[in-house]
């Protein structure tokens, strides 16, 4: 899909690209005011210690305080190449073969995989619309084993923007309790949450089960900061050590740069994060509202994230091209064709039928990414 949303640019076609999970803004002028002093003042051009600099986890430590009340201390914190490198470490140091990963789906298309290739089996636990793309209790309880090494919770969710509640997690947390497992907990979108939902972190609801939580987040999403590829992992000592060992022998450290560009964005006034979360959650609304308008889509309202999985099926069935459209990659391959619209097959995240369409794009845009699907299932209809 990439390569032929290529193709169609470099003819001149205007493509929208809905696919992308980034932020179509800069970061904060602070923020780049920052990493050209470090460059000026010769910061970065020198390796760092592998684990981070000093004043950057130093800052994570204080943006976890103030935001899951838990006072982390530096040596709990391993800064990586964003947040996916911080996954990759902890399967790396976690899972081996014979291990068993549980992860909710629709699920972020890199966690399974992680775990596979470091020998372990995913154990997928499915959810859809009728639960808000959220697992429940006993079903947790039901894929407990023996062989369980990790819980892998996503919230708010890529690719869903499902999020789930104190509640909601605090009753996950109790049946995980009495089993002895890691609990990994991906908040990279937490500051991104909308209608006054409040995220609930793991490590506050539970502080009794800290030396078990392992958080990993970043400045990718909050801060408009993806290109910098600066990500972290807070855990018990022993995990960060092992991950420092690791990531000692692969990348070394973080690029120093963006290291001192991410303390600037922890450090820095906040008030950005505000100003994108409403900005968001204005664009959330024309697209969700915009999806379901639109004939053999439905798509439920997310908490948070800047993603849309809209429930498509209601599409297979259409011709295009002279073939029956059959399954969620048809029907991308089907918008990007005739509405030039990029969205992200559902089947790669555990959500056949559905497409992920990212809102991270400006609201006219999304408006006439909207109106061009309309035109084109309605052709396809006469």
């Amino acid at each position: 899909m990439n390569a032929r949303a290529a193709e169609m640019r470099a003819k001149g076609v205007d493509v929208f690209n809905l696919g992308v999970g980034e932020p179509d803004f800069e970061p904060p002028q602070f923020v780049l005011d920052a990493a050209k002093r470090a460059i000026d003042e010769g910061l970065s051009s020198k390796y760092t210690a592998v684990s981070g600099i000093a004043p950057l986890k130093k800052a994570i430590c204080a943006q976890v305080e103030r935001t899951r009340g838990f006072a982390a201390a530096p040596e709990h914190v391993v800064v990586t190449v964003g947040a996916k490198h911080a996954l990759f470490n902890l399967a790396l140091v976690l899972f081996q073969a014979g291990d068993e990963v549980i992860i909710p789906a629709p699920y972020w298309v890199s966690y399974p995989e992680q775990a596979k290739m470091m020998g372990a089996d995913p154990v997928l636990l499915p959810s859809d619309e009728t639960t808000g793309f959220r697992i429940r209790p006993a079903e947790l309880a039901k894929a407990l084993s023996p062989r369980t090494k990790a819980v892998i919770f996503c919230t708010p969710s890529n690719p869903s923007g499902s999020a789930y509640s104190k509640e909601e997690m605090k009753a996950l947390l109790d049946v995980l309790r009495p089993h002895d497992c890691w609990i990994i907990v991906d908040e990279i979108y937490s500051e991104l949450v909308y209608d006054g939902f409040e995220h609930a972190s793991a490590l506050t609801i539970a502080p009794d089960l800290r030396e078990r939580i392992i958080l990993v987040d970043g400045v990718s999403k909050s801060y408009a900061m993806t290109g910098w590829r600066i990500g972290w992992l807070v855990g018990p000592t022993a995990v960060a050590k092992a991950c420092d060992t690791v990531q000692g022998q692969s990348t070394t450290n973080a690029s120093a740069v963006a290291q001192y560009a991410a303390l600037a964005a922890l450090t820095g006034p906040q008030d950005e994060i505000a100003k994108a979360r409403k900005m968001f959650q204005e664009r959330r609304d024309v697209m969700i509202d915009g999806l379901n308008a639109l004939p053999g889509i439905k798509c439920r309202r997310p908490e948070g994230a800047f993603y849309a999985l809209a429930d498509c099926k209601g599409l297979i069935g259409l011709d295009h091209n002279g073939k029956r459209i059959a399954n969620d990659e048809d029907i991308a391959m089907f918008l990007l064709d005739r509405a030039h619209v990029v969205g992200v097959p559902g089947g790669a995240f555990g959500a056949p039928g559905h497409i992920r369409f990212s809102y991270a794009a400006s609201a006219d845009r999304l408006r006439a990414a909207l109106a061009a699907i309309r035109t084109a299932i309605e052709e396809a209809r006469r």
